[in-house]
C-alpha cells in the first residue's frame, strides 16, 4: 500500500504552478486522475513540432513530460515527483 496517500483534488490546485524540473522551469497544465500524475509543459523551449488530426505539421509547441506521482509498484512516491518539492502544499 502506498505510504503517503495524495488527494486528487489537491493536484489540482497546483494547476498553473512552475516547478523545477530537471533544471528546466516547467508549468503544470494537467493532471491523470489514472495513476495518478503531473503533466509538465516546458515554459521556455518550443522544440516540438505538434502534427494536426491529419498528421501534417504546422506548428512548433513546448514539449511536455508526464511525471506519476507514485513508483510504479505502487508503494512510495516516485523520484521525479519527489523531487519536485510539492509535498508540503499537498499534505
Amino acid at each position: 500500500m502506498q505510504e503517503t496517500v495524495i488527494n486528487v483534488s489537491k493536484l489540482r490546485d497546483l494547476i498553473g504552478h512552475e516547478v523545477e524540473f530537471d533544471g528546466t522551469t516547467c508549468q503544470i497544465i494537467e493532471i491523470l486522475e489514472d495513476g495518478p500524475a503531473l503533466i509538465l509543459q516546458h515554459c521556455h523551449q518550443h522544440s516540438t513540432i505538434q502534427a494536426d488530426q491529419h498528421g501534417e505539421a504546422h506548428r512548433r509547441v513546448p514539449s511536455t513530460i508526464t511525471v506519476p506521482v507514485y513508483d510504479p509498484q505502487g508503494a512510495a512516491l516516485n523520484a521525479d515527483f519527489s523531487a519536485l518539492n510539492l509535498l508540503e502544499r499537498l499534505l
